[in-house]
């Protein structure tokens, strides 16, 4: 949900679909970066016999803004090319895979890493880079996370590290009950169409994605190529966002029976912070929302400032929100954590502002150590390394928005107002029940195994 089939024309095309974004300081390694962008939502592992794998005709990237244009200063591009070497067989894998570069695989695919910086030509900093295979089974992937995991993960020049490939996807939210008309299982006894409450139910548990995670020194991100040191300077913050583009026109080629692309690229999805195409931009502007670059996101801003999904809360849960149904300001605070930044003077000793133009970003401030003892509700629970600073694969970003549209942020911007109870204490009732994040780069979990895995109960 984090940006799973989130607009109607992308949902229909999950290769190039954004699912999330993350951007942290890495917690092992404190002088570096890591930016992380997950595409293809909801992999079956058991999808067999054509398995996901990133698409050859799309161009990924991960951009990051270190000005107050919300422009592009530099920019990591991914492209992808797949090859077939036993054109006699339908199988993905012809034996057992004991490596990456193992003959059994039918169908590797690799991939090559390019740098644009605003005003410099492109700098290819790697090619042929090899992804692992999906998870199969214990049979064709065994031993997957000591054998396949640290296989893609590849030293690239400057002190980078990449990898790209199927991961277990670390997002977790109950899907099927939020668009139920807008039920949260915990507190649904509450609700206009009351059931008895129940904990929440992980949607995305046991599902995969495909991961593209990059582990960049600091210096390589920061406006003047320093390490920021100092927490409010605006120097220190940076903006992310990922984006997935294809050529303007696709021709069906009967001869390989297969479409073909010509002309120009064009962006098709895009992704910064969480859920804000989900549940904020209507359904009617999401496919333009993620045509358009965030520098124009100024004609979105109105959803933002008035948000639906504040309205819907109190009648959807008569009684529970009358402070929020009674508020009739512009939502300040919610334009400054989705599309300026925090500015200086709002948190105490914090900021992550990027100056006045409105823009979906996932701001990130660089002179921000990683947390020793991580908190999932981030800044607003006291955690300066968490989301919106950034953002964590631990971190609960459905109860964090979930709380901010219920107007847990509002005496940040504005003091007379006085938050709902229940605004506090928001949540869908999901706790993360997906694999195991890993303590080191790519972090996302190792992918779930199609042999091993059942439907509706926890992945293996």
């Amino acid at each position: 949900m984090s940006s799973h089939r989130e607009a109607p024309e992308i949902s229909k095309d999950p290769v190039a679909d954004n699912t999330d974004v993350y951007a942290f300081v890495s917690p092992d390694k404190p002088g570096s970066v890591t930016l992380i962008a997950n595409f293809i939502p909801f992999q079956n592992p058991q999808g067999g016999p054509n398995f996901y794998e990133f698409g050859d005709d799309v161009v990924y990237a991960i951009h990051v803004s270190n000005r107050d244009d919300a422009k592009a200063d530099v920019t990591y591009e991914f492209r992808f090319t797949t090859k077939v070497l036993d054109k006699k067989t339908f199988l993905y894998n012809t034996g057992p895979l004991t490596s990456i570069d193992d003959p059994n695989w039918n169908r590797p695919q690799f991939y090559s890493v390019t740098r644009i910086e605003r005003g410099e030509k492109p700098r290819q900093l790697a090619s042929r880079l090899a992804c692992p295979p999906v998870n199969i089974g214990p049979r064709s992937t065994p031993n997957y996370g000591a054998t396949f995991t640290p296989a893609g993960v590849h030293p690239i020049r400057g002190g980078r590290t990449v990898f790209a490939g199927q991961r277990g996807d670390a997002f977790f939210v109950d899907l099927g009950s939020i668009f139920d008309l807008g039920a949260l299982r915990p507190f649904q006894n509450l609700h206009l169409l009351p059931l008895p409450s129940v904990a929440g139910v992980n949607g995305l548990q046991g599902l995969n994605v495909h991961t593209i995670a990059l582990q960049v020194p600091i210096s390589d991100l920061s406006r003047d190529h320093r390490v920021p040191t100092d927490p409010m300077r605006g120097s220190s913050v940076i903006g992310v966002w990922a984006t997935a583009s294809r050529q303007k026109a696709r021709i069906w080629d009967d001869s390989h029976g297969r479409h073909r692309g010509h002309g120009p690229y064009a962006q098709v999805s895009r992704l910064g912070n969480p859920l804000f195409n989900e549940v904020i931009t209507p359904m009617a502007e999401k496919d333009r929302w993620n045509a358009v670059a965030p520098r124009y996101d100024s004609a979105f801003a109105k959803y933002v400032a008035r948000p639906e999904l504040a309205k819907l809360l109190p009648a959807l849960y008569p009684g529970v929100f009358p402070n929020l149904a009674a508020y009739t300001k512009d939502r300040a605070d919610l334009l400054a954590i989705l599309l300026t930044g925090i500015p200086a003077g709002v948190v105490p000793g914090f900021q992550n502002y990027t100056g006045p133009r409105q823009a979906d970003l996932l701001r990130l401030n660089l002179a921000v150590p990683p947390s020793t003892s991580p908190n999932p509700i981030g800044l607003i629970a006291g955690d300066a390394a968490g989301f919106p600073n950034g953002r964590r694969l631990i971190d609960n970003v459905v109860a964090i928005e979930l709380r901010a549209v219920a107007g847990a942020t509002i005496p940040l911007v504005d003091p007379s107002f006085t938050p709902d109870a229940a605004a506090a204490a928001l949540t869908d009732g999901t706790s993360n029940t997906n694999l195991a994040v890993l303590p080191h780069f790519p972090y996302m979990p190792d992918p779930a195994g199609g042999f091993q895995t059942a439907p509706g109960v926890p992945a293996a």
